[in-house]
């Protein structure tokens, strides 16, 4: 994995998280020294992510990341292609929840920014060791998703309604 690369997906761990992740986690977690972990950190802080350190480690504020929730609708033969999109456009797809009539809101992080991960969770969803939340809700439910600028999440928007999968207001 590139320095890059790395950098965007310690900071989609560190949204993903409401508790502090310590340096040693994450430097195991890719493969890299601890100093490398505090030069990502740095470098994050001066694009304007808001990172604290605490004893506990770190734990991430603010983010300058724009979000939008897009509720989509598509049978489970379509999500890889609907995930491919958001990554393929330049989102990070954070999270996926559905509204369920008994119990409200239920959700699972994500964190899915590249083509490489968009392929594991596939993997997995096709092993049968787990099912998709939208299987609750015959197929609709909704991601919210991180971008750079407003430019990328329109056309996010735009690319999964001309794919069919946004669910039209």
């Amino acid at each position: 994995m590139n320095s890059k690369d790395r950098k965007k997906e310690i900071a989609a761990l560190l949204a993903s998280q409401k508790r502090a992740i310590t340096g040693d986690f994450l430097s195991e977690k890719y493969g890299v020294s601890r100093q490398i972990i505090v030069q990502d950190i740095a470098y994050l802080r001066k694009l304007g992510y808001t990172i604290v350190s605490t004893h506990y480690g770190y734990l991430l504020k603010k983010s300058p990341l724009l979000e939008r929730v897009f509720e989509v609708y598509h049978d489970k033969n379509s999500t890889e292609d609907e995930l491919l999109t958001i990554v393929q456009c330049g989102g990070t797809a954070a999270d996926v929840f559905i509204m369920h009539d008994v119990y409200g809101k239920i959700s699972a992080p994500l964190n899915i920014l590249t083509e490489k991960q968009v392929g594991k969770f596939i993997e997995t969803v096709k092993s049968g060791t787990s099912a998709e939340l939208m299987n609750i809700t015959g197929g609709r439910h909704f991601h919210t998703v991180r971008a750079e600028n407003k430019v990328v999440l329109d056309n996010i928007e735009k690319a999964l309604k001309e794919k069919g999968y946004l669910v039209e207001k």
